[in-house]
């Protein structure tokens, strides 16, 4: 059976004091309540009382979907001015510290904090999660075996978190760093097959790891109610356009792997071992770092592997209707990322609180013309 290649886009987003430009907890605010009211179960609670996370329905397209993701924040960023709060769109707040912030009343993150402690407090982190429907639960693991290749060209695509607690930390993606303290995370190991994987997910059950397969917090895994493949290891980024073009990819990537599987052919599995060190290299340098190509057994620069990747996914991208999705790319490597461009606010005045004006600014950047007519107003 085909997949179906649809899309669903999750994002999470701080809430931030306007005047301090602090984090701030939407707690006590309408967000969440006239959310729900307007979006339905499209818009809920993080662990942190300071997350708001939205997320798209199933869609066919990634035109839909980039319909469906720009309303969803245009209305959280008014619902937020409303509530005397700004919407900011980067995966770590500039000097935001951890210790100040509340955790949500709910059992599920209380049961997280009980047994991870500090490292789920300071997991401050703000993620982008795209899901592509692949239906076949054999298939969706060849599928994530071979893309795992792909996941550090991808996130230095998102990169958006280069300071922490006020500091320049020298890395495009510290959100990584800070993540990778939760078990099960990062790059998986290879499963021969569905059963193999689910063994292993029963195992972890058995002996008391997890309760369930949603505490697998891998940068790509088959999700457990969803017959999906889900991406986890993007920053979320500053833009919409830059989600969207970031989610083509990754949907492109799904489709052009499935071509080949379909004809009997495969993309060349690599040892988790190798790929952890192209993903840091990702994290540390972003764009303007080199990856290793590990068939050739040299170091490449990322903007060539980029140019590469696009090339590879190209015949797919037509059928899929994201050209113009995918073209997006282009505008991140000739204007930088979300993390180039922060440092090059920060190197121009010296601020951390301009830095954060900028994030806002750029959190609410190209909503208004996909949704002239709908009434609202950013």
């Amino acid at each position: 059976m085909k997949p179906s290649f649809t899309i669903g886009i999750e994002e999470e987003y701080q809430t931030v004091d306007p005047n301090t430009k602090d984090l701030r907890s939407h707690i006590g605010t309408e967000i969440l309540s006239k959310g729900k009211l307007l979006l339905h179960e499209a818009v809920k609670a993080e662990m942190h009382q300071s997350v708001v996370e939205v997320g798209t329905g199933i869609c066919k397209d990634i035109k839909s979907a980039g319909r469906e993701l720009k309303d969803l924040r245009l209305h959280i960023c008014d619902l937020a001015k409303q509530n005397g709060l700004r919407l900011a769109s980067a995966a770590t707040h500039p000097f935001a510290d951890w210790r100040n912030q509340d955790i949500y009343p709910d059992p599920r993150y209380h049961t997280i904090v009980q047994d991870l402690k500090m490292v789920a407090r300071a997991n401050l982190i703000f993620g982008l999660h795209v899901h592509v429907g692949i239906e076949d639960r054999e298939t969706a693991i060849h599928l994530m075996n071979q893309a795992r290749y792909f996941l550090p060209h991808i996130l230095v695509l998102s990169t958006n978190s280069p300071f922490w607690l006020g500091m320049d930390t020298g890395l495009k993606s510290y959100r990584c760093k800070v993540f990778d303290k939760f078990p099960r995370t990062n790059i998986p190991d290879t499963f021969s097959s569905y059963s193999e994987y689910q063994n292993f997910v029963d195992l972890l059950v058995k002996t008391n790891c997890i309760d369930n397969a949603k505490k697998i917090w891998w940068d790509i895994r088959l999700h457990p109610n969803f017959p999906t493949l889900e991406v986890r290891i993007c920053d979320v980024p500053l833009r919409a356009d830059e989600t969207l073009a970031i989610a083509a990819l990754i949907q492109a990537t799904m489709a052009k792997l499935y071509r080949l599987h379909e004809s009997n052919m495969s993309y060349r599995v690599y040892p988790r071992a190798l790929i952890m060190e192209n993903k840091w290299r990702a994290a540390r340098y972003g764009l303007d770092g080199k990856l290793i190509d590990f068939g050739k057994q040299t170091e490449v620069p990322i903007r060539d592997l980029i140019y590469e990747y696009l090339n590879f996914v190209d015949d797919v991208v037509d059928e899929l209707g994201s050209r113009q999705a995918i073209n997006y790319i282009h505008w991140i490597l000739e204007n930088g990322t979300g993390a180039d461009r922060q440092l090059r606010i920060f190197q121009e005045t010296g601020d951390l609180t301009k830095v954060m004006d900028y994030i806002v600014y750029e959190t609410e950047t190209g909503l208004v013309p996909e949704a002239a007519g709908a009434g609202a107003a950013v």
